[in-house]
């Protein structure tokens, strides 16, 4: 058989004319092909002008590779409690040493990392004290919750290469969020052993940002606040406390449900909640609230989940009635590694939900029939932004 002759080549089998790339595509092209090259590696940082930003870019690159190292030592602290130990005051290597029960010489490894990472300081006399980030800890506690949390998924991406080809059946993270686990049929059966665990962290958690939330959160003409997935109840909790005129109404999986009721009874706010025990995926919202919040709800929820759940959302409000969604976002300035890094591998670890943007969510809460939608300004955005919609 011959080759078919140049003429006889069909205008479909000829290759496509690359296109023609833009002048930003020129530049970053040159530009990176400029920055790997080792020589000018090596020329910008001996030149002046350039040697800071070369020095601060070899920073951030070995910062990126020995961040898990920076991850455990801080895990360290938490379990040994020593941000606590030092609380009233600093102490000598060897004393903590002792306190610790860690050979000497380790405990200074450790003392030594912790201030290098600004946890600590070290004083003149060699003794080493709290800095802000390590009395911030203190005051925080549910980030120390989280960071004890983060060795399942730390296992989890022990192998990331593999969790990006192939979603496994199991993880350590889906099996301690059950919800994220179950078929939707089952989330009404979620046993009550296990939720203990992940709804105490909820708990631990949302306590630090329900109230960046409820600053932002215009609830003094609504008369009923409905918080779907509400866990333990803190944010209702927290809600109670500031508007006192607001009934309340709470959605989870049964067994979270009355751990929520047991919360409020103690609080004396019993009379003024109704905790309903059910799952938002396969059952009709119930009705009354002419507000709904979703809180750390959204992004753990694949679309297939969430388009339902608005739309569900919408139908059960009352004309004018309020939604509230807040959680991290993707692409929020200044912190985009904690929505595109963090919660990205997180949830795929999880095997659900995905970060999205505000303007994602902006366009579902539109699909699903809301009008005036608008982003809230919250305090810490990087741990909450806040976006509002009514039904028409």
């Amino acid at each position: 058989m011959t080759a078919p002759s140049p003429a006889a080549t069909t205008q479909s089998e000829l290759p496509a004319a690359p296109a023609r790339r833009s002048w930003r595509e020129r530049w970053l092209a040159f530009r990176n092909g400029t920055v790997a090259s080792p020589a000018f590696q090596r020329w910008a940082a001996g030149f002046p002008l350039t040697r800071g930003i070369a020095r601060r870019n070899t920073r951030a690159l070995f910062d990126l590779c020995a961040g898990f190292v920076y991850a455990q030592v801080l895990f360290a602290c938490v379990r040994l409690d020593l941000f606590r130990l030092l609380q009233p005051g600093p102490l000598a290597p060897d004393i903590v040493a002792r306190r610790l029960d860690l050979p000497p010489e380790r405990a200074l490894t450790l003392l030594k990392a912790a201030a290098s990472l600004d946890l600590l300081t070290r004083l003149p006399d060699g003794r080493f004290g709290l800095a802000d980030l390590g009395a911030a800890m203190i005051g925080n506690p549910s980030i120390s919750a989280m960071v004890e949390h983060h060795a399942m998924l730390y296992a989890d991406l022990a192998d990331p290469v593999a969790l990006l080809r192939q979603r496994p059946d199991r993880t350590r993270l889906s099996a301690y969020w059950p919800y994220a686990e179950a078929k939707a049929a089952d989330h009404a059966a979620v046993a009550p052993d296990s939720v203990a665990a992940y709804s105490g962290l909820m708990a631990a958690s949302q306590a630090m940002i329900a109230g960046d939330v409820l600053d932002a959160l215009p609830l003094s003409e609504r008369a009923c606040l409905m918080d779907i997935g509400g866990g333990e109840g803190v944010f209702l909790s927290e809600a109670a406390r500031r508007h006192p005129h607001l009934s309340l109404k709470l959605l989870d999986l049964p067994p979270v449900a009355e751990r929520a009721r047991a919360r409020f009874e103690s609080a004396g706010l019993g009379p003024r909640v109704t905790c309903h025990g059910g799952s938002f995926r396969d059952e009709a919202l119930p009705r009354g609230a002419d507000a709904i919040s979703l809180v750390r709800v959204v992004h753990d929820h694949d679309d297939a989940v969430i388009e339902p759940l608005l739309r569900a959302v919408h139908a059960a409000l009352p004309p004018g009635g309020l939604v509230a969604i807040a959680e991290p976002m993707a692409g929020t300035p200044g912190a985009e590694p904690i929505g595109d890094a963090y919660f990205g591998f997180y949830l795929m670890a999880m095997g659900s939900g995905r970060p999205r943007e505000a303007a994602e969510l902006s366009a579902m809460l539109a699909s699903a029939g809301f009008t005036e939608i608008r982003e809230r300004p919250t305090r810490r955005p990087l741990l909450a932004r806040l976006i509002t919609a009514k039904r028409g």
